[in-house]
């Protein structure tokens, strides 16, 4: 173990070692540039693109453009990298992840590699988390971009189709990453090729990487339609949901997040329902609304998982404590809760395109990510997304003391330690960041700091539009300042004046979250650049995470060590140690919840990636689809007659192709039985095509031009496609929903959901095959259609 460890370290200085070698070399013309006017420093961006169109790759490039972006960065931020921003940096242009503290300037360092990759003109997307962030960025690091004759778009949400158009065309594009994934799904559904927005993705500089690629990677982005609701089937379950009594009726597992309805419990439904069996292949659609009820009431928590604004359920991101606008729960959880809180139901709708974040970015040509806490998940993105993960080296050493943390025996008393320290620091006039897990904790901490008169602010999911404006003040002498812990991620806390002297920013961590990577980013909030800083979490055996995971461990812990009362309390690092292995049985969880996301989306994602493909190759056709839509003619002529000439000829159906004949080919005065007689299976085939070909030139001869006859092509291959593709999306995702069941009878389920996804997808091909060639044969055309 000792030798790989001793590896491990000794790859990772030489990895270094190369980086600042290289980040020498861009070094060693800042004398030379820095004697360069305006001008001419402008004037290296075009003689950089021609000397890429003349056959030189971007790393011959790199020390030049890198030099030139940085003296730029001089001239017009202000602002001159320093040489371990310049290793950050080369980092971000190989296509790895740059891990850098917080306060080392990541927006900067980003500048050189956007610069340099943006001179090859296919496009770099700059991707944040919020679009408060993609704003400031865009507008701060622009003037650079602009200065050095460089365009940049600004991608946001409300943007209309010609706007969003002209974002992605820029050389540098700043977007969230919902908003590219979503105008990647809407790209995909359009019907004229000039409606798509997107160009091929090519680039991708993902600031926060861990919290877009790692933490939002569960959900998937979807777009829905309306579908037919069932609310009143909501409220029914929900009512009976409530009559139910714990461990009588129902189990819960804290640890899975699951409930689940004892013996009693069925009884007691068959009784309400008025049924015979509730598990009747008939009630399937009652037993999962009757799921969902049981989750909603007895799993899903008010200001914890959610809250209720303005007759509405809002789900608050477990990560980052903010309300997600706009995402609604799936499967028809979110409706399950509406009617438990007696709020509007809203209709049920249906998936008509999705992707994950992994199989999304996975697509661009070469993904580059940068963060402050990376490395506890570097396996994850090697695996995913085959990037490294780099720590780069601070520019000052971290100042900061991370003191140990401290357990108490109950929330009550583990809040008055809090208390308590926040007084004794406020006194003193030292800043505080003070992080908590949920919601409702921000706000009763809140009480309590009111009740001791200790002015503050509070940072949470329901006011994060003053975000960045709160994070930046929390460094000021005397400020309090109470956050969910991701809350103002990307803003930097600069110290007031004679903060430096009282210790810097203390950060007061009110528990431990499931991941230590989000830890991790709390206590980054302090000691930045080389400033002094102090760090402790106060932890209580009542918390979420000691309830969940190792409390027992610790419980025995403390009984050996003789601690009593409610005003016990342990500072050991023995403490740290137990809380960090219970934090990597919970990151272990989550990497597998999130690889089995992925897992089924790859099913999935060949299926998509060939529909897509073939809807484009439909758009962009300017001359005509015979080649695409004769093909499916003859796929279903095959299919039919192969189906009904099986055995001796004697036994042969000739009714059944004759009636498929009349109905999707030809009309019935042009084909008899007789036609079909005294002919082999190939034959039949031969001559059914043949009619096929008469009716495709008919066609094309009441047409005056070439363009209306492709129009019509167009609007019977998508409208056909579309439907039918929105259909088996969601029959996919039902059958992701129930095939877990299948491990009860001992098969794997992610080979079955393959194998039905794939069996799911011929039928669904064959079905467009039959539609289209039904619809194309037997559909009037008219001069003026339109897709």
């Amino acid at each position: 173990m000792a030798n790989v460890l001793k590896k491990w370290v000794e790859s990772d200085k030489r990895e270094l070692k190369r980086l600042s070698n290289l980040a020498d070399k861009v070094g060693s013309y800042a004398d030379e540039y820095a004697q360069l006017s305006d001008e001419d420093l402008k004037a290296k961006t075009p003689e950089f693109k021609e000397r890429y169109q003349n056959g030189e790759t971007l790393d011959d490039l790199l020390p030049e453009a890198f030099a030139v972006a940085r003296e730029g960065a001089k001239r017009v931020l202000g602002l001159y990298p320093f040489h371990v921003q310049i290793m950050g940096g080369i980092v971000l242009h190989e296509g790895n992840i740059a891990e850098m503290k917080t306060g080392e300037g990541k927006t900067l360092t980003a500048t050189m590699p956007v610069y340099l990759n943006a001179l090859a003109g296919e496009g770099v997307h700059v991707v944040t988390v919020n679009e408060y962030l993609t704003a400031r960025d865009a507008a701060e690091m622009g003037e650079l971009y602009n200065w050095l004759g460089l365009s940049v778009g600004v991608n946001l949400n409300d943007l209309s189709p010609e706007d969003k158009r002209a974002a992605y065309a820029a050389d540098i594009t700043y977007s969230t990453n919902s908003e590219i994934g979503f105008d990647y799904l809407r790209d995909n559904m359009v019907v004229y090729k000039e409606d798509m927005v997107q160009r091929p993705l090519n680039f991708a500089i993902v600031d926060e990487v861990d919290s877009i690629l790692i933490d939002e990677a569960r959900t998937p982005l979807i777009i829905s339609g309306q579908s037919s609701g069932t609310s009143q089937l909501y409220v029914r379950t929900d009512r009976f949901a409530k009559t139910l009594t714990v461990d009588e009726d129902y189990k819960l597992d804290l640890e899975t997040k699951t409930v689940s309805l004892t013996d009693q419990g069925i009884e007691k439904a068959e009784d309400y329902f008025n049924l015979d069996n509730l598990y009747d292949t008939d009630n399937t659609a009652l037993t999962h609304h009757l799921d969902q009820a049981l989750r909603a009431n007895y799993i899903m928590l008010r200001d914890k998982d959610y809250v209720v604004q303005n007759d509405e359920v809002m789900i608050v991101d477990s990560f980052t404590g903010r309300i997600m606008d706009g995402r609604r729960f799936s499967d028809g959880l979110h409706q399950a809760i509406e009617a438990k809180e007696g709020v509007t139901i809203q209709e049920e709708s249906k998936t008509m395109a999705n992707i994950t974040y992994q199989n999304l970015f996975r697509m661009y040509k070469k993904l580059a990510g940068m963060t402050g806490t990376a490395k506890t998940e570097a396996e994850e993105f090697r695996e995913i997304y085959n990037m490294e993960v780099i720590s780069v080296p601070t520019n000052k050493p971290v100042a900061r003391i991370d003191e140990p943390d401290v357990l108490y025996p109950s929330l009550e008393s583990k809040f008055d330690a809090v208390v308590d320290k926040i007084k004794e620091l406020h006194e003193k006039g030292q800043p505080m960041l003070i992080g908590t897990v949920a919601v409702e904790t921000s706000e009763y901490l809140s009480n309590r700091l009111d009740a001791e008169n200790i002015p503050h602010v509070v940072l949470n999911a329901k006011n994060h539009a003053k975000e960045a404006e709160i994070v930046t003040n929390a460094g000021q002498k005397g400020a309090v300042t109470i956050a969910t812990n991701m809350a103002g991620r990307g803003t930097d806390i600069k110290l007031g004046p004679g903060v430096v002297e009282l210790g810097g920013l203390a950060v007061i961590g009110t528990e431990r979250h499931e991941s230590r990577r989000i830890d991790n980013q709390l206590r980054g909030r302090s000691g930045r650049q080389g400033d002094p800083g102090l760090s402790q979490f106060y932890l209580s055996l009542e918390d979420d995470l000691m309830l969940r995971f190792g409390s027992e461990r610790i419980k025995n812990f403390l009984d050996r060590m003789k601690v009593e009362g409610d005003d016990a309390v342990i500072r050991s690092k023995m403490i740290t140690k137990q809380v960090e292995s219970a934090q990597k049985r919970v990151e272990g969880n989550n990497y597998d919840s999130r690889k089995n996301v992925l897992q089924y989306d790859d099913v999935m994602r060949q299926q998509r990636e060939v529909i897509y493909q073939q809807r484009q190759e439909v758009i962009e056709e300017d001359k005509s689809l015979k080649w695409v839509i004769m093909p499916m003619i003859e796929r279903t002529v095959n299919r039919i007659v192969d189906l009904h000439t099986q055995g001796d000829q004697a036994d042969w159906d000739l009714e059944t192709i004759l009636d498929f004949a009349i109905s999707a080919i030809v009309n019935p005065d042009e084909i008899s039985l007789s036609d079909l007689q005294n002919k082999s299976a190939d034959e039949i085939k031969s001559y059914l095509m043949d009619l096929a070909k008469k009716v495709y030139d008919q066609k094309k001869e009441q047409l005056y031009d070439e363009s209306q006859m492709l129009e019509f092509e167009k609007v019977v291959l998508l409208r056909v496609v579309d439907a039918h593709w929105t259909d088996h999306i969601d029959a996919m995702d039902q059958l992701r929903q129930s095939i877990g069941l299948r491990g009860y009878g001992q098969q794997n389920p992610l080979v079955e959901y393959q194998r039905e996804g794939y069996t799911m997808f011929e039928e669904m091909v064959s079905d467009i095959d039959y539609d289209t060639t039904r619809l194309f044969m037997k559909a009037e055309i008219r001069q003026n259609m339109q897709r």
